[in-house]
């Protein structure tokens, strides 16, 4: 698909993957809606893009705020023609040191209220019959990567999620898409939350030695216009590691047949 005079709506968009999907966008004549808690940052990205841009700033796990700025975004222009739930926190440190606080923390930021945001959306998606949701998972949601349990578990239930959810939605106009860069020199390590659950504040040399975030941005759009469903971002052992966990397209179109058989339809009438 084209993406020239469509309207992409980004979580996460103050930077990292978020700020470079959104350059990317742009540069292919997309309108954006960027999203994130800093609106001081989220207005230092707009600034950057040259094309139309809207600032919606909110924490994700407020979902007041994120049920308003869903009815903003879905009255800008024409709606939102691509939804992309990006925002999301890292970890570095082993399970056995863990505060169970952060799981909590971890899987409400990167599973419950990515999952709460695509429901507010759907509605409108599915009233118009068409469009794109993009759930940015990790390489980490495919393979168990020690010292990363928490996010492990949060990003590998987002791909399920995902996964279901374009189940339901194959025979409705709108394409599901599930991201799994590897390492991206971003700060996702320098924000990673600790044992205790205090940030890290220093990076891996993975990560900084990893693919440029323009570059992944790149990759998830050219991937994301020939409609795969499953898109892994990754170099090297990551991109190997990533290919030995990839779900086979023929699963997809199993279940894609199912629900075009009816799957939906009886097992709600056995309800």
């Amino acid at each position: 698909m084209s993406f020239e005079g469509k309207t992409a709506w980004i979580t996460g968009a103050s930077s990292g993957i978020g700020e470079a999907l959104a350059q990317e966008w742009a540069s292919r004549g997309a309108n954006l809606i960027l999203s994130g808690r800093d609106e001081g940052r989220l207005s230092a990205v707009a600034n950057r893009l040259e094309t139309e841009t809207r600032t919606l700033p909110f924490d994700v796990r407020d979902e007041d705020a994120m049920q308003a700025a869903t009815e903003e975004a879905t009255s800008w222009k024409d709606g939102v023609d691509i939804f992309v739930a990006n925002a999301g926190i890292s970890q570095r440190s082993p399970a056995v040191d863990t505060a169970m606080q952060v799981y909590r923390d971890i899987i409400d930021v990167d599973l419950t209220a990515q999952i709460a945001a695509t429901q507010a959306l759907l509605p409108h998606m599915t009233a118009r019959g068409s469009g794109k949701l993009l759930f940015i998972s990790s390489i980490a949601g495919k393979v168990g990567v020690p010292m990363r349990t928490a996010y492990c578990a949060a990003k590998h239930g987002l791909i399920g999620y995902a996964d279901a959810l374009r189940g339901e939605l194959s025979q409705s106009g709108i394409d599901v898409h599930v991201i799994c860069p590897g390492s991206v020199a971003t700060n996702v390590s320098r924000n990673a939350l600790t044992a205790d659950g205090s940030e890290r504040g220093r990076s891996d040399k993975v990560i900084d030695n990893g693919i440029p975030p323009g570059e992944a941005a790149k990759r998830v759009l050219d991937a994301v216009e020939a409609n795969q469903r499953e898109i892994i971002v990754a170099d090297g052992m990551e991109e190997a590691m990533g290919e030995m966990r990839r779900t086979p397209d023929q699963l997809f179109d199993q279940v894609a047949g199912m629900v075009a058989a009816g799957y939906m339809e009886k097992m709600q009438a056995e309800d």
